[in-house]
């Protein structure tokens, strides 16, 4: 099976092994030269980001923190590292197979004491690895559990899979559910589109009204849907077409802090995956709403702030990447009136005011339409 892939797979999965070995090789040579095992990981915090001059991105700063053999705790999570870079290099990269995360954890069942204790640790054991190698983890072949966000729009493109190319048209050759994002998105080539943007959209609601209304056709857009909270995959391919094709990008979401994490995500980087972010981020994405001040405007149909929100939201406040003088007065706003709202409001002004109305005003003001 290892013979039926691509040049350029052929390439990734021997630079992944490459320096999978390599730290495997340094953690031997401590032991050679009589050093306690030891590797340095950034710490993982929001105190511990600050933004890249260089790819208009937030990544991780210079704290760091220390996996060392000098404790029990330590030797183990290195002994598990051994394991893991064994079973990745042998299996996944020397077969040409793969596994999600959530198999890794029950993989670990036959490695004795090297066995994992829950899921949680074997995936930020996999983020270490990202981070220590600098590579993404489907260089690895790992997988998410989750099937992958879809799109729709006027976009043609070549998919590498495991039975062949596949060269769809993301409006012409599929249904209305959309084209399925695979979790690797580097075995994707972008042919040729008529885009003139891209419109993230968090709720499947608000995604399915979008395509039923017919936003995509007339204003020549491609529709994502993030579901939610968006995976790495969905990131990935937001940033790849926005630079390789060059088309602009937008963020719409609810109207509550959480939703705007989810926007922070898809244009700064995500706190959790920092070391990813000049791979994800898409830095020139706008945000289009729900906003604060929307609310106001329209008088929207709207829930009242829990605890939770507003702790949310004055934790935002000191969030670098909420740092602009538009994110501190919405998000005070917000506080001011107490209200968040759902993109599924604006439905309360007829099922066509989103499409005919908000998000033509909306897209005009920002320079897209």
């Amino acid at each position: 099976m290892a013979d039926n892939i691509s040049p350029q797979k052929k390439e990734h999965d021997e630079i992944a092994s490459g320096r999978l070995l390599g730290l495997a090789g340094e953690l031997y040579d401590q032991f050679t030269d009589e050093v306690v095992p030891n590797v340095s990981l950034p710490s993982r915090t929001k105190a511990n980001i600050e933004y890249s001059e260089d790819s208009d991105v937030w990544v991780y700063g210079d704290r760091e923190t220390e996996r060392s053999a000098k404790t029990v705790k330590g030797a183990f999570q290195l002994l598990k590292t051994s394991h893991v870079i064994d079973f990745l290099v042998k299996n996944h990269l020397g077969q040409n197979r793969g596994s999600t995360l959530r198999e890794l954890y029950y993989i670990s069942e036959n490695w004795d004491i090297a066995k994992f204790r829950e899921q949680p640790e074997s995936d930020r054991l996999i983020e270490d690895l990202e981070i220590i190698s600098g590579l993404q983890r489907e260089y690895f072949h790992m997988r998410p559990e989750e099937d992958g966000a879809t799109m729709f729009g006027p976009i043609r493109l070549r998919e590498e899979t495991k039975r062949g190319d596949r060269i769809i048209h993301c409006q012409e050759d599929i249904g209305e559910s959309g084209y399925q994002i695979p979790f690797n998105v580097e075995n994707i080539e972008f042919l040729d589109t008529d885009a003139k943007f891209i419109i993230a959209v968090e709720t499947g609601g608000m995604y399915a009204r979008l395509i039923e209304n017919g936003f995509d056709e007339r204003n020549d857009a491609i529709l994502v849907h993030l579901k939610g909270q968006p995976a790495r995959s969905t990131r990935r391919i937001i940033k790849r077409m926005n630079e390789e094709m060059n088309i602009p990008v937008v963020v719409f979401t609810d109207g509550d802090p959480w939703s705007y994490r989810i926007f922070a995500s898809v244009a700064y980087g995500a706190i959790k995956s920092a070391h990813l972010s000049e791979h994800m981020a898409t830095p020139g994405a706008q945000f289009v709403g729900v906003q604060p001040s929307d609310i106001v405007e329209y008088e929207l149909s709207t829930d009242k702030l829990t605890d939770k929100d507003v702790a949310a939201l004055r934790s935002e406040l000191t969030d670098p990447r909420f740092a602009s003088d538009y994110w501190k007065e919405q998000i005070n706003l917000q506080l001011e009136i107490n209200k968040k709202a759902e993109q599924q409001a604006f439905a309360g002004k007829g099922l066509d005011f989103v499409t005919d109305r908000y998000l033509p005003e909306r897209l005009t003001d920002l320079g897209i339409l």
